[in-house]
């Protein structure tokens, strides 16, 4: 099988918000206590914040981590984490059945925030709580001194400010799961004026209102065209989520969904245009893709599991072992939103540690990477400048999501100042390689080019703590510069990065 791309200098479609390689944590399962935090770890910090973690966090180089929900931040008080930890309450989360212990909050999270080199995203309560709340909250975060509860934090221990732009403003309010769940007029009223609240105290703060939870919610498109019609000139950012699934252990349709996602965003998208032209406003709102990941290989069990426990105290919950299969979903996940940089300004990979994470660990023991550590790596830490509108002639098939779905996945960035051109690619094909002819146009010579494969004969390898290595990516050879383009082969059913020199 043969493909054509052509990389032109003039043919761009925006420059990457490098936040677009952000993450996720939330008091859910293994996710903060014996994922991030455990004092008494061999490794743990004065913090109590397990750095062989942190080290692995930071080889991801993700630039904000949203906190701490999710839906857990639905029935939150953000009060019960902060002060001495002996005072802290133990609550019920009425999300995920568990009990919540406090002994992590804000000051703890953004110990490890600034120890993981990334900045907090936090959400406020809109479900059980409102406005009053929220408020207080960003009042504690952000304002130096002199008020109640900025005097508050001094006391507890940190006299500066942390100056958090990113907020949330509330999280899946659309779905009937949530505590607190709205309809779209009570949910775009509150939060509106929960953003002119915040607004008041800083108009800088950049804040993000709920989207749709997934685009097969019966709400869905409506819900955005109402709550945008009512926060438009308040907010900066329209949050969406997506979950990819493969119960039917069919790669050839698993690894179409990444079509549905480039839909639900252009839907989008259309959506804010109109709300936009309807209103005559000149503000741009964007995207923000705050939960993204594939989730199947546990849900089921984990719901029948929640149903039947009482109260645990951080359970291993959604603890999904990837295998080789989801690294080539992430791969056309990340690449979609490469794609789709000019209107999906943020997004975050939930989770980060344990929970449908990219980083697992064993209490007292190792932390590893997943198989999908490594696309994500790689587009966080390569994907970082301008993405190229890329001319694609590759042959497709037909899925059920979509019609003409071509067996090459791939997007492309230029880094200027680095004087590279990097390029993401998956073979959709389970049994061709694909010889790709990708021609350079535009950016002055090739002199370079590096190959970096990750393939695995089975897709359902999967790195563990006795095995952490068993997907990982290599070097590859016989990609070669001739007159102005790159030639290459690509592996069945294979995840590559082609990085050129210029």
């Amino acid at each position: 099988m043969e493909a054509r791309v052509t990389a032109h200098a003039r043919f761009t479609i925006a420059d990457i918000d490098k936040r677009l390689y952000g993450s996720f944590l939330e008091h859910l399962g293994r996710a903060v206590y014996t994922g991030i935090y455990e004092p008494g770890h061999p490794t743990a910090d004065e913090n109590g914040m397990r750095r062989d973690v942190i080290e692995l966090v930071r080889g991801l180089d993700t630039p904000i981590c949203r906190y701490p929900g999710g839906n857990f931040v639905s029935a939150y008080d953000w009060e019960d984490g902060i002060g001495p930890k002996e005072n802290r309450p133990t609550r019920l989360d009425l999300a995920w059945r568990t009990s919540e212990s406090n002994q992590v909050g804000i000051h703890e999270f953004a110990a490890w925030a600034q120890a993981a080199n990334t900045e907090m995203m936090l959400a406020v309560n809109l479900g059980s709580r409102g406005l009053d709340a929220a408020r207080n909250f960003v009042e504690y975060v952000n304002h130096p001194g002199g008020s109640y509860w900025s005097d508050m934090r001094r006391k507890n221990g940190r006299s500066d400010p942390w100056n958090v732009k990113l907020w949330c403003l509330g999280n899946e309010m659309d779905g009937p799961w949530q505590v607190g769940h709205k309809n779209a007029a009570e949910y775009g009223h509150l939060a509106n004026e929960t953003a002119k609240a915040l607004r008041a105290f800083d108009p800088g703060l950049e804040l993000i209102v709920c989207g749709s939870s997934h685009s097969n919610m019966a709400t869905y498109p409506q819900w955005e065209a109402t709550v945008l019609e009512a926060t438009y000139d308040q907010v900066d950012y329209i949050s969406l989520h997506m979950y990819f699934e493969n119960y039917q252990k069919n790669p050839h349709e698993y690894l179409a969904l990444s079509k549905k996602l480039d839909r639900y965003i252009g839907t989008v998208s259309g959506v804010i245009d109109y709300v936009k032209a309807k209103l005559r406003s000149k503000r741009q709102v964007k995207i923000s893709f705050d939960e993204w990941n594939v989730w199947y290989h546990e849900r089921k069990n984990d719901d029948k599991r929640m149903k039947e426990w009482s109260w645990p105290h951080a359970p291993a919950l959604l603890e999904d072992v990837y295998n080789f299969e989801d690294v080539l979903q992430v791969g056309c996940i990340l690449n979609t939103f490469i794609r789709r940089s000019d209107v999906v300004r943020i997004a975050c990979i939930a989770q980060l540690v344990n929970v449908i994470a990219p980083i697992m660990t064993a209490p007292g023991g190792p932390a590893w990477r997943q198989t999908t550590y490594y696309p994500f790596q790689f587009a966080s830490l390569y994907g970082r400048g301008t993405a190229l509108d890329l001319d694609v002639a590759c042959p497709s098939y037909d899925a059920d999501v979509a019609s003409g779905v071509s067996y090459l996945d791939i997007a492309g960035v230029h880094d200027e100042r680095a004087g590279t051109l990097t390029f993401f690619a998956v073979n959709r094909n389970a049994s061709e390689p694909i010889a790709i002819d990708l021609s350079i146009e535009g950016f002055g010579a090739a002199k370079s080019v590096e190959h970096t494969v990750i393939k695995h004969h089975d897709l359902e390898a999967r790195n563990t703590a006795k095995n952490p290595d068993a997907v990982k990516p290599r070097k590859a050879d016989g990609a070669k510069i001739t007159a102005g383009s790159v030639g290459l082969s690509m592996e069945p059913h294979s995840y590559s990065m082609i990085r050129v020199k210029l």
